[in-house]
């Protein structure tokens, strides 16, 4: 009877462990977006509670992407895609944060410093249909990306971002340790 305890607490470890993975799985590729958007493919992004949903266009070579990420109402997110190297200088970010009337505000802007401007410009690439909405405490932001050019569908240098506040329709820095300086990576848009 000795021998079974162990047994059994491994046996609850790891049904545990099955739970929670499929807890996380269920966040990412069950979510359900408002205007019956839908994406082939998604990734939970591993700091800020974020994900990226995607849908890759081989005829077009343009992606639909939705990028959403626990935030509060006084809050912005961002998603980018850096081109030249990797992390936030060089990105060409697509922003949205929430205006004080309720509705939702979304640009993009190249992140040209550690201290950008943040304000609305054109990327070094084409992104239309962009928008955003804010429900259930999270914000997302909608867009096509594209058309991509000289194979960079497959390892992109992908940044995404939150802050705390809004000051005048202007994104304030965001925190500058921990989860926020980690959130980065590559990403293959094609073999997802």
């Amino acid at each position: 009877m000795a021998g079974a305890k162990p047994i059994l607490f491994t046996l609850c470890i790891v049904l545990f462990s099955l739970r929670m993975a499929s807890a996380q799985a269920d966040s990412c590729t069950n979510h359900t977006f408002s205007g019956d958007r839908a994406f082939d493919s998604c990734t939970e992004l591993p700091v800020l509670g974020a994900h990226l949903h995607w849908t890759y266009n081989p005829a077009t070579t343009s992606l639909h992407v939705a990028y959403r990420a626990p935030q509060s109402p006084s809050g912005w997110i961002a998603w980018a895609i850096n081109p030249t190297g990797t992390g936030m200088v060089g990105s060409q970010a697509i922003v949205a944060f929430q205006n004080s009337d309720g509705t939702m505000n979304t640009y993009t802007t190249p992140i040209d410093s550690y201290s950008p401007s943040m304000a609305a410009k054109e990327l070094s690439f084409t992104v239309s249909n962009v928008t955003a909405e804010y429900e259930g405490g999270e914000m997302a932001i909608f867009a096509v990306v594209g058309p991509l050019e000289n194979g960079t569908t497959s390892g992109v240098n992908q940044v995404w971002q939150a802050g705390d506040s809004v000051v005048g329709g202007v994104p304030q820095v965001h925190a500058t340790s921990g989860d926020n300086v980690k959130s980065m990576g590559t990403i293959d848009f094609v073999s997802k």
